[in-house]
């Protein structure tokens, strides 16, 4: 029931919805969808640390902001060398920018039409309107989250790729989205749409940075929907403000035998929240969630998955580490779903986290439901400050205490950004991690902890 306190935090968007619905310009079949979006989110409105799922993040802070969204194009002085000084700006890709959540073309390279789509999907709304039909808020539906009901009521612009059966992309496809906020509450709601056919393969990078600081929002939802035998590797690296908010649902749908690896990499935003939601909906699939959350000061990352394991013979390995400064905190919610189909499940989960304050804290929940039993599953969570028998074990042979440490942590990241296929995209984060914990005073200086 909604209560009056409820429709304060929701009237600002239902009033911003009434005239983004009147001037809008899209095809018929979108208004039902950005409907029953608005619906759903005025029937939830916002969660509180009351809903299970949220009791370990409070979204109280964004609840607060003034409601902005952004309604018009604008590339605020963001130029071709701007988008080469972000992280992946220069490795050679189709790339899509947006700026503010809006398509900058003269920013961008995606390639000359082959039988494959890489375009934007305000254009795509118009031009592959019957393709976008049938997938477009078909598996991020937001019956249970109400920023992806509130992302498919607002979206205007993202990316859009399809991939026809056997098609295979040797350069990566760049999503890369720069907000320019300057006030508090300005609101991107990007929304992405992958589509790999049967027997395709393709890499595709998504990522999120500022070149200004605010209290602004970004709200994303990404749906993948990956054919038989399909392989795509999904890279999500989220660096944005430590001012600024960060939401964002990955909902991916996976026919037989396709192999998904997405990895998911938070360092920005004050708040971040990651939903990721895979439906192993084909016999046969290989499927491996991976990620790293680097926090400090008063930073929240919050990690919420769900891997639905609906046919049998699959495989899921989930593999999330963290390492805290300051007094920031890490959140990790992973529950393995095996349905009473799903024999001969195979499913491991694991999170480990590495506080190098004392006052960094991490929750933890990992979860297994079965109802299978033929299955192999296990799961397991880690919370722990550098391991002092490992700095002695290394300075026994004649390794410095500072070098040390420098090796333990950055082995602990290495394990997951090792996992990155596709080469330039993992040498470069790697770089970019290894320079951001050696900024860490512990390494800098060596001092004790």
């Amino acid at each position: 029931m909604i209560g009056k306190p409820h429709m304060k935090k929701t009237e600002p968007h239902l009033e911003k919805f009434e005239r983004f619905e009147k001037e809008a310009k899209q095809p018929s079949w979108v208004f039902p969808l950005r409907k029953a979006g608005i619906a759903r989110f005025a029937e939830q409105g916002f969660p509180t640390i009351n809903d299970e799922d949220w009791r370990f993040t409070n979204v109280a802070p964004i609840t607060k902001l003034p409601f902005k969204p952004v309604f018009a194009a604008d590339r605020d002085g963001i130029d071709a060398e701007t988008v080469a000084g972000f992280t992946f700006g220069q490795i050679p890709a189709h790339r899509l920018v947006f700026v503010n959540g809006h398509y900058v073309s003269d920013l961008s390279s995606p390639p000359s039409p082959n039988g494959l789509v890489i375009s934007s999907l305000a254009a795509a709304l118009n031009s592959h309107a019957s393709l976008l039909e049938k997938h477009l808020a078909r598996y991020a539906q937001g019956e249970d989250d109400s920023f992806a009901a509130l992302n498919t009521a607002f979206f205007q612009d993202g990316g859009f790729i399809y991939l026809p059966a056997g098609k295979i992309i040797e350069k990566p496809v760049h999503l890369l989205y720069i907000s320019t906020a300057k006030d508090a509450g300005v609101t991107s709601h990007p929304r992405n749409v992958i589509v790999a056919e049967k027997g395709s393969q393709a890499t595709v990078i998504e990522t999120y940075v500022s070149a200004a600081d605010a209290s602004y929002l970004t709200n994303s939802v990404t749906e993948l929907i990956i054919g038989d035998n399909a392989v795509l590797e999904h890279c999500k690296f989220q660096d944005e403000s430590t001012s600024a908010f960060h939401i964002a649902a990955i909902h991916a749908h996976l026919g037989r035998s396709a192999n998904l690896i997405s990895h998911s990499f938070a360092t920005g935003a004050r708040l971040s929240r990651n939903n990721i939601r895979t439906s192993l909906a084909g016999e046969g699939v290989e499927c491996i969630l991976n990620g790293l959350y680097l926090t400090r000061g008063e930073q929240l990352a919050d990690h919420h998955m769900i891997v639905e394991h609906a046919q049998p013979h699959c495989n899921s390995h989930e593999y999330y580490n963290g390492i805290l400064d300051g007094r920031s905190k890490g959140v990790f919610h992973g529950r393995i779903l095996v349905r009473q189909i799903a024999q001969k499940t195979d499913a491991k989960q694991t999170n480990k986290n590495l506080l190098l304050s004392e006052d960094a804290t991490v929750d933890t929940k990992p979860q297994l439901e079965i109802y299978a039993d033929d299955v192999k599953c296990t799961h397991g969570a880690t919370v722990g400050q550098l391991n002092e028998e490992s700095i002695f074990y290394l300075r026994a042979r004649g390794i410095g205490v500072e070098t040390a440490r420098r090796m333990l942590i950055h082995a602990f990241a290495g394990e997951i950004i090792e996992r990155i296929r596709y080469r330039p995209a993992r040498e470069e984060l790697d770089q970019l991690i290894w320079d951001r914990l050696e900024q860490h005073p512990l390494l800098a200086n060596g001092t004790k902890q």
